[in-house]
C-alpha cells in the first residue's frame, strides 16, 4: 500500500471529450502537478489519462472521465511514495488531494462558464476542437 493515497471525484457539466482535451493537454500539468515530473503511460483519450509519476513522490496518477448525465464524473487517482523519506507522507497526501481538488475545479469552472444551472452542457473556447456557445 502506497504512503500517499488520494482518491476524488467530481461532476463537470461537459462531454468527456472536452474534459480530456484539457485533461490531456500537457502544458497545463506543471501547474497541477508541482514538484512532480509526469510520464503519459496511457492516453486513454476520451476516457482519461494515467501517469507515472517521479520527483516529489513517485508513484502512479490517472484522470479516470466516466461520463454520466449531461457531462461526466472525473475521478482522480495518485498512489505514491515520498521520495524524501523525511517527509511526512500525511502532509503531502493532504497536499495532493488539495492539489487534485484544485484541478478538477478549474476544469469544471472552464468548461461550465456561462452556464445556468440545468441548462445543457456547453463546449467552450478553451477546450481544444469545441465552438464556444454549441450545445452538445
Amino acid at each position: 500500500m502506497s504512503s500517499v493515497q488520494v482518491a476524488d471525484q467530481t461532476f463537470v457539466a461537459a462531454p468527456p471529450a472536452a474534459i480530456a482535451a484539457v485533461v490531456g493537454d500537457p502544458r497545463r500539468w506543471r501547474a497541477w502537478f508541482p514538484r512532480l515530473a509526469v510520464t503519459v503511460t496511457d492516453d486513454r483519450g476520451n476516457k482519461g489519462v494515467r501517469w507515472s509519476v517521479a520527483g516529489e513522490l513517485v508513484g502512479t496518477m490517472e484522470v479516470w472521465l466516466e461520463p454520466s448525465l449531461d457531462g461526466a464524473i472525473l475521478h482522480y487517482f495518485l498512489h505514491a511514495e515520498p521520495t524524501d523519506r523525511t517527509a511526512s507522507a500525511p502532509a503531502l497526501d493532504r497536499a495532493r488531494r488539495v492539489a487534485g481538488k484544485a484541478m478538477s475545479f478549474e476544469i469544471k469552472a472552464m468548461l461550465e462558464a456561462g452556464r445556468a444551472p440545468g441548462e445543457p452542457p456547453r463546449h467552450t473556447a478553451s477546450a481544444p476542437g469545441t465552438d464556444p456557445g454549441v450545445r452538445s
